[in-house]
């Protein structure tokens, strides 16, 4: 998508700043993934199952906001 200048994590030194990491490592998301963990229970720990339903993902992608800039707010 080429939206930023570098793949590494803004938060993380060393870090590149991949779905992975953003939805399961990386300490700024830690409220984020709460939620989620709250909400889908043992499903949050799903790579497959959070990348393909919609309610697991628009929630965590909205709450991080980390994508607004680019795509705005995802409807829900």
């Amino acid at each position: 998508m080429n939206t930023v200048d570098s793949p590494h994590c803004p938060t993380c030194p060393g870090r590149n700043e991949t779905i992975y990491h953003c939805l399961f490592d990386c300490p700024h998301y830690a409220h984020e993934r709460h939620i989620l963990s709250n909400a889908l229970r043992r499903q949050a720990t799903s790579i497959s199952y959070l990348l393909t339903l919609d309610k697991a993902t628009k929630p965590f992608i909205n709450g991080a906001g980390r994508l607004k800039p680019t795509f705005g707010e995802i409807s829900i």
